[in-house]
């Protein structure tokens, strides 16, 4: 892993000069600045049991949804369309370092825009009420979930981006894994039609893969390290996936 940071380097400095990158921030900010104040004005007309923090955090599926594909489909797919891979990969550095550097830095800036929406909250507990004091307990288990759920997210849009050479089928192929896990997953129950021992079964796996109940659970201080383990395995299995498509594709032994 030698070339690891040069790599993450270079692979930063890509992203600040992409004009998705930017897209995918201007449309998060929006959407989750968009998302605050619709849940400001309920808690205004009706106060809610749970604290502005947890609701806030209950949403975080909407803007993952189009920020993970445009984080990602150009990691591989645009190196292959534009002939930079077989480049690359004459290189003396690793495919496994050149997917950590694309998935390292699309993480870091994950991480960052996340990190901005910490001041919806500041903002809102200053400005409130004078002796309004700041609860950060659910901000710290949000967050915390955020952060883990996106090695995983971000992992299922390197894959895609892995086994293409278009852009567009990258992003909505990683479009379809991320919903595929959020959704799906957390209705697998609901989608059985299965009775008996096998349906047992079903809820303990669709309890062990519900993206919304590890939300709600880590947000309200609850952490369960089977969704840690899940999160973090599944994350390493989709990289190791993605160097073995390149592998495979662009001929390398």
């Amino acid at each position: 892993m030698r070339h690891f940071l040069t790599l993450l380097r270079n692979e930063i400095w890509r992203l600040l000069i992409s004009p998705s990158t930017y897209i995918a921030g201007f449309l998060f900010l929006l959407v989750m600045g968009f998302l605050f104040q619709w849940m400001l004005r309920v808690y205004t007309s009706d106060p809610q049991d749970e604290t502005p923090s947890v609701l806030f955090f209950r949403m975080f599926f909407i803007p993952v949804f189009f920020m993970v594909p445009l984080l990602t489909m150009r990691s591989v797919a645009e190196e292959r369309r534009a002939g930079t891979i077989e480049t690359l990969l004459t290189t003396p550095v690793t495919i496994a370092e050149i997917v950590l550097a694309k998935f390292g830095a699309s993480y870091l800036y994950y991480c960052s825009l996340w990190l901005i929406t910490a001041s919806f909250h500041i903002i809102f507990f200053t400005y409130a009420q004078s002796d309004t004091i700041i609860d950060p307990y659910p901000l710290i288990g949000g967050y915390g979930y955020i952060f883990l759920s996106g090695t995983l997210f971000l992992s299922l849009g390197i894959f895609a981006s892995s086994l293409t050479k278009s852009q567009l089928v990258a992003g909505i192929l990683g479009f379809s894994l991320v919903f595929g896990f959020i959704v799906i997953g957390s209705n697998v129950e609901d989608l059985s039609v299965l009775t008996g021992e096998q349906s047992l079964w079903i809820r303990q796996f669709s309890d062990h893969t519900d993206a919304l109940q590890h939300m709600g659970d880590f947000s309200s201080g609850i952490i369960d390290t089977r969704a840690i383990v899940l999160y973090l395995s599944t994350a390493f299995t989709f990289l190791f996936l993605s160097v073995l498509a390149i592998e495979y594709r662009d001929g390398t032994t």
